[in-house]
């Protein structure tokens, strides 16, 4: 803008001249990718709910139809995988117990035996519905798609016969269990 005397005038480029392929770079590089993310950065997450009661006689590490899996593609092979999951669960039998984990595909990312997760009925008296929470940092080291999910398996303490152990069992009265929960997050190595 320029004055002249009492007019104020505008002066406009006829032409204006821009470097197409310096803001075309300049946009790439400012972009968020995987390569430049720093170690500790969430690059992903899923989740599942199973909103179901489950129920299983094996005292070995089972499914039992929980929908509480979770599959992920890691996106680089030196991710690390943060997993949660938490829920609810019982022995049926007083003196009896019970055992939670997670899985990555068919291994066991707790002990063996007792997995990562355990409780038991208060013995010879009743039932008691346990809270738990479970979570373990994974390093798959791949970048093709894996499954993360709950097992569980029941422990009969006292050789009376075997109690039935339960996830997401309601509370008594209702017909709403309570839900089970899991969460995978790709973190960058």
């Amino acid at each position: 803008m320029g004055y002249l005397g009492n007019q104020i005038t505008t002066v406009f480029p006829t032409s204006i001249s821009v470097d197409t392929a310096t803001i075309a770079t300049a946009n790439i590089s400012n972009q968020l990718t995987d390569a430049n993310m720093s170690g500790g950065s969430v690059i992903q997450a899923v989740t599942a709910v199973d909103t179901s009661v489950r129920t299983t006689t094996s005292q070995t590490f089972v499914v039992a139809s929980n929908t509480a899996q979770v599959d992920i593609t890691p996106r680089a092979s030196s991710s690390k995988i943060l997993v949660f999951c938490s829920g609810t669960c019982t022995a049926t039998d007083g003196d009896d117990g019970w055992y939670t984990t997670i899985f990555r595909d068919s291994t066991n990312l707790g002990n063996a035996t007792t997995g990562l997760g355990s409780g038991n009925s208060v013995p010879a008296i009743c039932t008691m519905t346990f809270l738990f929470n479970m979570m373990v940092l994974d390093s798959p080291n791949t970048t093709s798609q894996i499954t993360y999910g709950l097992r569980f398996c029941g422990e009969n303490s006292d050789s009376d016969g075997f109690a039935t152990t339960v996830l997401g069992r309601e509370i008594s009265g209702s017909s709403n269990p309570v839900p089970t929960h899991i969460i995978a997050m790709e973190i960058a190595g």
